[in-house]
């Protein structure tokens, strides 16, 4: 049989009854499938797995513990063989063509009436290939096509009309790669994305032409679209039947307004997910090799703006301070943090542009970073990271390393030796 010759559908087999003849894991399987479907399953079959006999005893099908007979064939549906004997598939195989009934012939696919075709569901969307009768082949395409649709790499759109939603996705840090595969597929099904400045841009260049894309990007000290207009946006698309996907940069819930958005949503009838993200406060400085907690240097960490009163953040080096959009008021905070009593000579990083291709890292003390940052012109997006786990950092300079820290002897005690770190 050449593969034009196969007309491609979907039974819907619900209440209908259907018969397997066969009892060993190929059976077992195809009867599974019949079930999900909601087939009155009947196997005929001297002997049975035990994944039959469950399913039987369970009421799940009727298994009858017998050879196969030609009036067996009446009044079914569809006909699945599978005794792994060619002489009783065929015959079964003919009985059913005779009852023009629709019957899988597992002995021999060229001759079979129907193919069963690999299949996957991703959402609600039925993957079926059949692959000129090569199972393996099939099985392959499946999972490439499944995976593609897991991914985002292809669109889970719905073309009919639909109930909206929002998704309230987190981004990561700007690196396309570093989105959430949950993140990514939901973004692939969208109707409408509501952007941040920052984030997974080039992702947006991916979408499906009609995919309205609105941009409420904001920058320190400049909202364009405040707040309650871009809650608004959300309700009111989503009122419309649209998917809306709010991607944003990082996490949603870490300094994000995300659960002012979820909350504005819910309170309005909306349906919301929200999907983490990659947050910032902690990819970022990893894009620098500085992790925000080390064995021997710092065991806590606390996240705040560079908006924010500090006075509140324990004032240790060894206690991780990052902040998030605090280049503008850098020098105020790190004034802050000395007053609070963080030493003049504790480690500070500056991470921009994280994992993308012009990131710069500029690494000073407390006491210098503000010239130094400056000097060098830094800018937003950029995170800073205040405290002994910048020593760890690959860009340190080499007078930052010392021996107050060990990966091997976690427990031993920090020296009281005076270090003295220029920029």
């Amino acid at each position: 049989m050449a593969i034009q010759d196969i007309y491609p559908t979907a039974l819907r087999l619900l209440g209908r009854p259907v018969l397997v003849v066969g009892g060993g894991r190929v059976a077992a399987r195809r009867a599974k499938g019949l079930l999900d479907a909601g087939a009155r399953v009947t196997v005929v079959a001297p002997e049975a797995t035990a994944a039959l006999r469950e399913l039987a005893d369970a009421g799940l099908l009727t298994w009858e513990p017998r050879t196969y007979r030609s009036e067996d064939v009446d009044g079914v549906w569809f006909v699945q063989t599978a005794t792994g004997d060619p002489a009783v598939d065929t015959a079964v195989a003919s009985d059913a063509e005779a009852q023009r009934v629709w019957c899988v012939n597992a002995s021999d696919h060229e001759s079979s009436a129907a193919w069963t075709p690999a299949v996957a569901e991703v959402d609600d969307v039925k993957i079926a290939v059949n692959a000129g009768g090569d199972p393996r082949r099939a099985m392959a395409l499946r999972d490439a096509v499944a995976t593609a649709l897991e991914t985002g790499d292809l669109p889970l759109r719905r073309r009919r009309a639909h109930r909206g939603s929002v998704a309230l996705v987190g981004g990561g840090p700007g690196d396309t790669g570093l989105i959430t595969v949950r993140g990514r597929r939901l973004l692939g099904q969208a109707d409408v994305v509501v952007a941040d400045r920052l984030g997974p841009r080039e992702l947006l260049n991916e979408l499906a032409p009609d995919v309205r894309v609105i941009e409420v990007g904001k920058t320190p000290g400049h909202h364009p679209v405040p707040q309650a207009e871009i809650n608004r946006i959300l309700v009111d698309e989503a009122l419309q039947g649209h998917r809306v996907v709010r991607l944003k940069g990082g996490d949603p819930y870490v300094l994000g307004r995300g659960g002012e958005e979820a909350e504005f949503c819910r309170r309005h009838g909306v349906e919301v997910e929200v999907v983490s993200g990659v947050t910032s406060a902690i990819s970022v400085p990893a894009a620098a090799g500085i992790p925000v907690t080390h064995r021997g240097l710092a065991k806590g960490f606390s996240v705040v703006t560079g908006h924010e009163e500090l006075s509140e953040v324990p004032a240790r080096a060894d206690h991780t301070v990052v902040l998030l959009m605090g280049v503008g008021q850098l020098r105020e905070s790190a004034s802050a943090l000395g007053k609070a009593g963080l030493a003049d000579d504790t480690p500070v990083g500056i991470v921009e542009n994280g994992y993308l291709p012009d990131q710069r890292v500029t690494i000073g003390t407390l006491g210098t970073i503000a010239d130094q940052a400056e000097a060098a012109g830094v800018a937003n997006p950029a995170v800073i990271v205040i405290g002994d786990v910048v020593r760890v950092s690959p860009f340190a300079p080499s007078h930052f390393k010392t021996a107050d820290y060990s990966t091997t002897s976690p427990n031993k005690p920090r020296t009281s030796t005076t270090r003295v770190l220029t920029p």
